[in-house]
């Protein structure tokens, strides 16, 4: 091992130099060769947006991910990580008009090609710099193969997907009530519309009769629709309108004759008055109603939502104006009849948050029943598996319910239709221009849904519709990670065109993960003050500098004010986050249960893992310190010594968890398996026993051993270690004395595996023993502030003869690890107790142990009731705290369950800390002064 390990570790100078070595060596390759006949292990990373920097989000993306595929790498697999970028159509049209408008133009100005022009240069410039970002956090996908959806490739394969399902008469074009967004200009999905519970109100007027005296009286939450009334609906059965049974109403605006409907489907006689106005241009239901009615669908709006001619005397005004002049105008005319309070859902455009407007229109629709139904069926029979396994029933009742999906928008940028409109209204749909498409015929002005092309996503980047190696290799994929809010937009979507265009499921498995949030449990945005961006916890910054980034234009005070009540354990740090690494913080993200639909963000528990990379690092410069010149093996060495053959049995149990972990998507139990291997094992038990056992070299040939294996199970651990946390391991690794033929880099070498070792789950029990006794000493010493420089008489207690002969036989060991005076007394339980000892039980095969410090002359009575004291009314504080966060509402109904599960952890271990301070009042009557 090179010597020149710095004191500390340094990610930043650590960090900054492997992620070129990586890249530089091809450790990311993928071939399509097919004579390699490894196995093949494919994930396709969900493509940010091309408008996107990196936020949480991605980074725990990016962190599940690498893992997965780091460890399927290291197994031997050949192994592809899909990378690629999306061209995002309405986000990305509205960046590039945003900027022109700073010039005073819009895109009408520019024109088309030249706005699309635009883009693309301003793709060029900005479009590469989330890639650059994943970079830094370590991201082993395949960058040669990267992929853009507006690649000419991939319009290939989107020209050849529409041409088809047009051919087949699944695309279709019709007239319908659709999604409209007033203030991007283009139609909407369903699941683009966001539904918002809010504060409204019922507003009640009178429409009169005509020819006769008499009204009837409708409710509404948008009076401004009744400029486009045209029925008043009434059930059949309700008698108090049976006289109105084919009468007409007199609009009170309009030059026009309403119809009194009768309908059973749409009117409820029990709610409000009975009587249901009908607006068919501008409400999904009063659409249906219309149709079954044959009303006429008359359009009150323009397209920015303003209203048009046949609104009137309101012609001009914007929606919410015109509802408060229809309003005005109905109580002057004496037809308005009050309203009151209601609670309504509003529709908001996801993109742009206005509320959608129903609006009849023609667009480009695609049936999706058939492709459901596949979908379904490939669930259902096992090919495709979704984990965790209670997304499934959200899955199937998606696409139970699936309605046509309305897959044109009236945007510039996008894959424009494949479809031709002649002089005379036909229609010609084709991969290329028609030849007989001459003078006069235009392509559709119009775009597809961004989530079309992104449909097409795990086999288009391989070559479809082409009959690619790359597709006959990579396709379908093995696994897609993704976060559970995208089930519908994406992953249903290319589940149902992979089994339509390929006849194959395009993944194994859906791994589905959860909502990253801040530490109090609520979303992240720029509002809230809570956004973090993960560079700064990589490379670090102050907090005024995160949140003028964050919230630009903000007063500093209220920023910071914000943003350390969304994260109150970042009141320790100071002025700021110090460089975490991207090591730590990988490995935080990945100690989250994948599955927790909320994963609360602490930066503590940040802090904590940036203190495991330091505990990594000073490990090994102690081995180096303890054992120059080993050179490691992958193979384990042969072990007669008992702790040398614990550790390797530990180690052993160590790769199964992970192993188990990560192929099961449970990557937060691999990420604590060899956390605790690590730490607690290796640092905290097996350093210490070699400790001695190489400095004194007592026994050469023991001594030996221990260096060997003391070499060995720390070059295992890194590459456990290296799909979670790979700049460190790849760091230390490469400073390693070993075999001329190993693999160029850690991403190379092989997984460790349960059986590359001894599995001795004897030994195991027999140093637990040990190792239970001795933290009995080390909790009592903690507890009582014995001096950690200060040795303490042990006795230990047992009449179980296993028990004490192995306790007997590591008495050595007993000594150094609990800093006793001399071998521990090995006595029945028959034997008298000492004043002034602290007694703890601790379990053993068959029976259990006492063990007994004696604590006269490390502690005074007048010291240890001063202690109780001050532990006590500490404790009492700190439960206090806990209890009140515990019983608050707020608290149990929002915060995260990880952050429940934790304060209940804190309120036990708080309760019985009071518990054996109340203990320990009876043993300082023992103590002397």
């Amino acid at each position: 091992m090179q010597p020149d390990l710095q004191k500390g570790y340094d990610p930043r100078e650590v960090e900054s130099r492997w992620y070129q070595f990586w890249e530089e060596h091809d450790v990311f390759a993928a071939t399509a060769d097919p004579a390699d006949k490894r196995p093949v292990y494919v994930c396709p990373m969900p493509p940010p947006n091309v408008t996107g920097s990196l936020h949480m989000g991605h980074a725990m993306r990016c962190t599940f991910e690498d893992a997965l595929v780091r460890f399927h790498r290291m197994r031997g697999f050949n192994t592809l990580w899909q990378p690629g970028i999306d061209h995002a159509g309405i986000a990305t049209q509205t960046v590039v008009e945003r900027q022109i408008a700073r010039e005073g133009k819009t895109r009408f100005d520019l024109g088309r090609e030249a706005f699309e022009k635009r883009i693309w240069e301003w793709k060029g410039e900005s479009g590469g710099r989330i890639a650059l970002q994943q970079r830094i956090l370590g991201s082993s996908a395949a960058w040669s193969r990267s992929k853009f959806t507006m690649d000419a490739d991939m319009s290939v394969a989107v020209r050849e997907a529409f041409v088809r399902l047009h051919e087949e008469g699944l695309m279709y074009r019709a007239t319908r009530l659709i999604n409209w967004d007033p203030t991007l200009l283009t139609s909407l999905s369903d699941l683009e519309v966001d539904h918002e519970e809010t504060n409204g109100e019922l507003f009640e007027f009178a429409y009169r009769v005509d020819g006769m005296d008499g009204e009837i009286v409708v409710a509404t939450t948008r009076p401004e629709t009744m400029l486009g009334d045209t029925a008043v609906a009434v059930h059949p059965d309700d008698p108090r309108y049976t006289h109105l049974h084919g009468k007409y109403l007199v609009h009170p605006f309009l030059d026009r004759k309403i119809p009194v409907i009768t309908d059973a489907i749409l009117v409820d006689p029990k709610f409000g008055t009975g009587a249901v106005k009908v607006t068919p241009a501008h409400d999904f239901n009063d659409f249906a109603t219309g149709k079954r009615h044959g009303l006429e669908e008359i359009n009150i709006f323009n397209l920015d939502g303003t209203v048009n001619a046949a609104g009137g005397s309101f012609q001009g005004l914007p929606r919410e104006r015109a509802r408060t002049a229809v309003k005005k105008a109905l109580d002057e005319k004496g037809l308005a009849r009050g309203s009151k309070p209601h609670r309504l859902t509003v529709p908001r455009s996801q993109r742009s948050g206005v509320i959608v407007e129903p609006m009849i229109s023609t667009q480009w629709f695609l049936k999706m029943d058939e492709m459901a139904k596949q979908a379904l069926a490939v669930v259902h029979e096992g090919k495709t598996q979704i984990l965790p396994e209670e997304w499934t029933k959200t899955y199937e009742h998606f696409l139970e319910n699936i309605q046509d999906w309305c897959v044109s928008r009236q945007l510039w940028w996008g894959h424009q239709i494949p479809a031709w409109h002649g002089p005379d209204g036909q229609i010609r749909v084709a991969r290329e221009r028609p030849a007989e498409c001459g003078e006069g015929w235009v392509q559709d002005p119009d775009v597809l849904d961004t989530w079309f092309s992104s449909a097409l996503w795990p086999f288009a980047t391989q070559g479809w519709p082409a009959k690619t190696d790359d597709l006959a290799k990579f396709y379908p994929a093995s696994d897609l990670e993704t976060g559970y809010d995208i089930l519908f937009f994406w992953v249903a979507r290319m589940i149902m065109f992979g089994v339509h265009f390929t006849g194959q499921t395009p993944f194994k498995r859906v791994l589905l993960s959860g909502l990253i949030v801040d530490e109090t449990g609520e979303k992240m945005s720029k509002v809230k003050g809570n956004v973090i961006d993960p560079l700064d916890l990589i490379q670090g910054a102050t907090f005024a500098e995160m949140v003028a980034k964050t919230m630009p234009g903000a007063p500093e005070a209220e920023a910071l004010a914000k943003f350390k009540k969304a994260y109150p354990s970042a009141a320790t740090m100071g002025e700021g986050f110090p460089a975490f690494g991207a090591d730590a913080l990988r490995f935080t993200l990945a100690t989250f249960p994948p599955s927790n639909k909320r994963i609360a963000l602490a930066p503590k528990r940040l802090e904590g893992y940036r203190h495991f990379m330091n505990k990594i690092w000073n490990a090994t410069r102690l081995v180096t310190d303890l054992a120059p010149g080993v050179v490691v093996s992958a193979q384990a060495p042969s072990a007669t010594g008992l702790f040398n053959r614990w550790i390797l049995s530990r180690l052993s149990g160590a790769a199964q968890a992970c192993t188990e972990g990560m192929a099961a998507f449970r990557i937060d139990e691999a990420a604590n398996a060899i956390y605790r291997f690590f730490y607690t094992d290796y640092c905290d038990w097996f350093l210490e026993i070699a400790k001695p056992i190489l400095r004194e070299r007592k026994d050469e040939a023991l001594a030996d051993e221990t260096a060997r294996t003391l070499h060995h199970v720390l070059e295992a651990s890194y590459r456990l270690l290296h799909p979670i946390a790979p700049y460190i391991t790849e760091e230390l690794w490469q400073r390693l004395a070993k075999p001329a033929d190993s693999p160029v880099s850690i991403a190379l070498a092989a997984y460790p595996r349960a059986e590359d070792t001894i599995s001795a789950p004897e030994v195991e029990r027999e140093v637990a023993l040990l190792q239970s006794a001795i933290g009995a000493v080390r909790t009592i010493r903690a507890e009582y502030d014995v001096k950690p420089a200060s040795t303490v008489r042990v006795s230990l207690r047992t009449d179980n003869v296993a028990a004490r002969a192995s306790l007997a036989s590591q008495l050595g060991a007993f000594v150094t690890l609990a800093k006793t005076d001399g071998p521990p007394d090995l006595l029945g339980t028959d034997a008298p107790r000492e004043a002034g000892t602290s007694v703890s039980i601790v379990p053993a095969e068959g029976g259990s142990v006492e063990v007994a410090v004696y604590l006269r002359g490390h502690v005074t009575r007048e010291q240890q009731l001063a202690r109780i004291a001050r532990e006590t009314k500490r404790i009492e504080k700190d439960l206090d705290a806990v209890r009140k966060k515990l019983s608050s509402k707020n608290f149990t109904d929002r915060a995260p369950k990880e952050v429940i599960d934790e304060a209940n952890g804190q309120q036990a271990t708080l309760e019985e800390a009071l518990r054996r301070l109340d203990q320990a009042k009876s043993l300082a009557a023992e103590l002397g002064d």
